[in-house]
C-alpha cells in the first residue's frame, strides 16, 4: 500500500468538504478574520518580517493568517486540491504566499531554504507514517 497516495486521495476529498464547512468559516476569513487561536499566537509570538514555514498547511487559512501578521509565508501540503484552494484564497485576499504541493518527507529532502519559524497545527501528527523521519527533516 502506498501510504502517501492513499493519504493524498483522502485529503483531496476532505478539502472539498472543508472549504464549504462552518468549522473553517471561509466566508469570514475572506472578510479579514484570522483562523489562528490565542494559544498559537502567544506561543509563536511576533512573526513580523520573519519567514515562516507551515507544514501540512491544508488549504492555507493559518498560513495566510500568519501573512496578515507580517510573516513571509510558505505552506506545504500533499493535497493538490488543498494547494489549489490555498492559492485561490491567497488571490482572493491579495496576500502573498508560496504554496508547495509536496509530501512532507519529499519536501524535507529537497528543501534548501531556511526559515525563521516552522509551524504546524493541531491534528497533523496522526497523519504521518514516520514521525521520526518527519522530525529529522531539514525545515
Amino acid at each position: 500500500m502506498d501510504y502517501i497516495a492513499v493519504n493524498k486521495e483522502a485529503w483531496d476529498k476532505r478539502t472539498k468538504v472543508h472549504v464549504d464547512s462552518k468549522f473553517y468559516d471561509v466566508k469570514n476569513f475572506l472578510k479579514g478574520e484570522s483562523s489562528l487561536n490565542p494559544i498559537e499566537l502567544n506561543e509563536v509570538g511576533n512573526v513580523e518580517n520573519k519567514s515562516l514555514l507551515h507544514l501540512q498547511c491544508h488549504f492555507g487559512q493559518d498560513t495566510l493568517s500568519w501573512a496578515r501578521l507580517g510573516a513571509t509565508v510558505t505552506g506545504v501540503d500533499l493535497s493538490t486540491e488543498a494547494i489549489e484552494q490555498a492559492n485561490s484564497l491567497a488571490e482572493k485576499t491579495q496576500l502573498s504566499a508560496n504554496f508547495i504541493n509536496q509530501d512532507i518527507y519529499s519536501f524535507g529532502h529537497t528543501n534548501n531554504e531556511q526559515f525563521d519559524i516552522v509551524y504546524t497545527s493541531y491534528g497533523v501528527l496522526c497523519w504521518l507514517s514516520d514521525l521520526d523521519l518527519w522530525a529529522k527533516n531539514r525545515f
